[in-house]
């Protein structure tokens, strides 16, 4: 029932981490990076399961020293999401976590020392068919640039972007995606409308230490929101002060506002006023947590009252209009039923979970008309 997005993504590159497209015609990927001890095994698998479950396509996990690399490898034979290694400065990590089996290295090739060495990163990289992500951030940029342009900005940071994006291309080295960082809203935006017209490989958006949990969403939210609109952008973080399953969360979220990607429902609810003919607010938590783990995408609309009840309920897969003492149902856009308003979560979640479980259905039938055809 959702309007379609008018947004017309900027064409780029598709490159593979894993199983998992990213750039060209590929949905854009939502990830996120473990705060956990890398050497913590079981607490590392247990956060990427988390994030997993909740939507995450991929993961980033810190290799800082070689027993980080060794935690690597246990972990990826752990769970089923491709695996990001972080690694900074020191090529032989690099080298070591690529052979444990990360699906890409996040590493600035200009950091890594001298030609022999970015050689033999990118050499493995190559065997390895892995990608690399190239990720320059505002704080960090090379005293060179500080120097030049005194200040962070958008061509400072485009412009270490492309010191190490040149090393890739001497090397003959296209598998590769890259981010340009910052905390401020209208740098980054300024940042990547630049690079976005300078290389066609994906760009892994993200502002960089948004920030804690609202204030973080909400400055992620306007500069992914805005970059997104403009059809720049592959795959997105947003990095906040809170769990990394939260920021899953926040990232579909986003893209699901836009219209972009869907995963699990989309919620249209009421600002709660002296119309409500029951407590939108806790009925509106009751059910986020219930359904937090529905992945099959729908619009709810739960109004409650019948001033703009109808309206949102006929342009929703279930709309719920508010009344005493029953509320009325509209299914595709269609009035339907009544429900018992003192019942409103329990009926809600049950005609949530029947249609899951009729899509859900549908796409068995499908997979088995597909294999019988064969």
């Amino acid at each position: 029932m959702s309007t379609p997005s008018p947004i017309k993504r900027r064409q780029t590159k598709k490159i593979y981490v894993g199983d998992v497209a990213v750039g060209g015609d590929a949905p854009i990927s939502v990830q996120s990076m473990t705060n956990t001890d890398t050497c913590d095994v079981e607490a590392t698998v247990a956060q990427i399961q988390r994030c997993a479950e909740a939507g995450a396509d991929m993961m980033r996990i810190s290799t800082p020293t070689m027993d980080t690399v060794a935690a690597f490898a246990e972990i990826k034979k752990q769970v089923n999401i491709p695996l990001i290694a972080d690694v900074h400065f020191d090529y032989k990590i690099a080298l070591a976590v690529a052979a444990a089996g990360a699906d890409c290295l996040r590493i600035n090739p200009g950091n890594i020392g001298n030609d022999a060495k970015v050689r033999e990163v990118v050499a493995c990289a190559r065997d390895y068919n892995i990608p690399i992500r190239i990720g320059v951030n505002a704080g960090s940029l090379e005293k060179e640039i500080q120097r030049k342009y005194t200040e962070p900005t958008g061509e400072a940071m485009v412009e270490s972007a492309m010191r190490h994006i040149d090393i890739l291309d001497r090397l003959n080295f296209d598998q590769y995606k890259v981010s340009v960082k910052a905390s401020n809203v209208f740098l980054t935006l300024d940042a990547y409308r630049l690079l976005s017209q300078q290389i066609d490989n994906p760009l892994h958006l993200g502002v960089t230490e948004a920030g804690v949990y609202r204030t973080g969403t909400v400055k992620s939210a306007i500069a992914l929101g805005g970059l997104l609109l403009d059809g720049i952008g592959d795959t997105i973080r947003i990095s906040l002060a809170a769990e990394p399953e939260d920021e899953i969360k926040i990232g579909f979220d986003i893209l699901k506002s836009l219209g972009i990607r869907a995963n699990g429902i989309n919620f249209i609810a009421c600002p709660s006023c002296s119309r409500q003919e029951f407590d939108v607010i806790r009925v509106m938590n009751e059910l986020e947590a219930r359904l937090e783990d529905v992945r099959v995408p729908m619009d709810v609309s739960v109004i409650g009252c019948k001033v703009n009840g109808p309206g949102e309920a006929k342009e929703a897969d279930i709309g719920v209009v508010g009344a005493s003492p029953n509320s009325l149902v509209y299914l595709q856009g269609e009035k339907s039923h009544l429900i018992d308003t003192t019942t409103v979560v329990d009926n809600i979640e049950k005609m949530v979970r029947e249609r899951v479980a009729q899509a859900e259905q549908k796409a068995a039938n499908e997979i088995l008309r597909v294999d019988g055809s064969n």
